[in-house]
């Protein structure tokens, strides 16, 4: 059996094609390929969309993802929760799966912890309101002016960032596996692995804070993350991966 990771998608899978990841051919639903956030999977519901999802289902391979900050959440809350391999997922389609914040799984007799999610750092321009009156004159504006912006609901969503209950169960699973695990995947990376990469570029947040916690009292492998669109190893334990996709020796 096999895992292979990569980095975020945006709703593109043209690296899945059979004559760029060709070591897909011989696998089987049991192997495995994980996104690192920024799935970008479940974003209009449109029909095309569904039929990339259809796409992605018929690959050999089982898909795995966590969520980074350019998820439709409103949409990925319709989704059922279920249990599958040790932790809570929602199943995209039966063999495209979401991986949910703060669970452990045993895949192929290795324990991941995943905690998905990000900042949105291209908002300087602030988050619109499309119930505000002002809606249009203020987006006129800023589309004149240039200015990053995101709309509540349609490109940006409070939900990019875990909640307290999510970081709870996140510290109550590590705690139940001895906050010892094989591999950690997320979306952005812990603060101090941040600062290294980017020179303070991105800010520090909860979540990122949160993951220096785990840095400090986890034993892990390694942590493989995506967000800042890059391919690099850091510290010999943080994997950023962004097209690149990587087997895990097993």
């Amino acid at each position: 059996m096999a895992i292979f990771i990569t980095g975020d998608t945006h709703g593109n899978f043209k690296r899945f094609e059979n004559t760029i990841f060709y070591e897909q051919v011989g696998l089987t639903k049991k192997d495995c390929l994980i996104i690192c956030g920024d799935f970008g999977g479940i974003w209009t519901g449109s029909p095309d969309e569904q039929r990339r999802l259809d796409w992605l289902e018929r690959k050999p391979y089982t898909t795995l993802f966590v969520s980074g900050n350019h998820e439709n959440y409103d949409l990925l809350a319709e989704y059922p929760v279920e249990e599958w391999s040790g932790g809570l997922v929602q199943r995209i389609r039966p063999s495209v799966i979401h991986l949910m914040r703060g669970q452990v799984y045993d895949i192929q007799g290795k324990k991941f912890f995943t905690m998905g999610g990000a900042s949105s750092c291209d908002i300087d321009g602030g988050i619109l309101e499309l119930d505000d009156p002002q809606f249009e004159e203020k987006q006129r504006q800023l589309n004149t002016s240039g200015a990053l912006y995101r709309i509540n609901h349609l490109s940006w969503w409070r939900e990019e960032l875990p909640s307290e209950e999510e970081y709870k169960t996140a510290r109550a699973n590590l705690e139940h596996h001895n906050w010892t695990v094989d591999y950690i995947i997320t979306h952005c990376c812990p603060t101090s692995v941040q600062d290294q990469l980017s020179g303070g570029f991105y800010l520090a947040d909860a979540l990122t804070d949160f993951l220096d916690e785990v840095t400090r009292r986890c034993q892990f492998e390694y942590h493989f993350f995506g967000h800042y669109h890059a391919n690099k190893m850091i510290q010999e334990k943080f994997v950023l991966l962004y097209k690149q996709i990587v087997r895990l020796e097993l």
